[in-house]
C-alpha cells in the first residue's frame, strides 16, 4: 500500500503537426518496436494492440512529419520488412530528450512545492 503522504506528478508529451498529433509516448513506443521487430505486426502484437491501429497511427506520422518516420522494403533476398528512418530516429531522440529535461523540472519544482 501506498504511503497517504507520497505524492509525484506525472505529465505526457504529445508534438503536434499544425493541430494534429504527431507524437507521443504510444508512438515512440511503436516506433522503437518496429525498430526491433522490422514489421509493424508484431510491434502491434507486443503493443496488444489490431495491426490495423499501429498501421494507421504509422500512416499519420509519416503524412504529417516532414519526411516519413517509418518505410516498408519490399521482398528482395531477406525477404520484406519495416524499418524507421534517421528521422524517426532523430524524433526519438528528441522525445527523449525532451520528456528527460521537463522530468527533471517537474521533480525539482515539485520538492519546493510539495514538502
Amino acid at each position: 500500500m501506498k504511503e497517504k503522504n507520497n505524492f509525484s506528478v506525472d505529465f505526457r508529451i504529445w508534438f503536434y503537426a499544425g493541430e494534429e498529433k504527431l507524437l507521443g509516448k504510444g508512438r515512440v513506443e511503436l516506433l522503437e518496436r518496429i525498430k526491433e521487430t522490422g514489421s509493424i505486426a508484431n510491434a502491434a502484437k507486443e503493443m496488444k494492440m489490431s495491426y490495423r491501429q499501429a498501421w494507421q497511427m504509422v500512416e499519420e506520422m509519416n503524412e504529417r512529419a516532414k519526411s516519413p518516420l517509418v518505410e516498408k522494403q519490399l521482398g528482395g533476398k531477406n525477404g520484406g520488412g519495416t524499418f524507421i528512418t534517421k528521422e524517426g530516429e532523430k524524433w526519438i531522440k528528441i522525445f527523449y530528450a525532451l520528456h528527460k529535461k521537463i522530468d527533471s523540472f517537474i521533480k525539482q519544482e515539485t520538492k519546493k512545492i510539495i514538502r
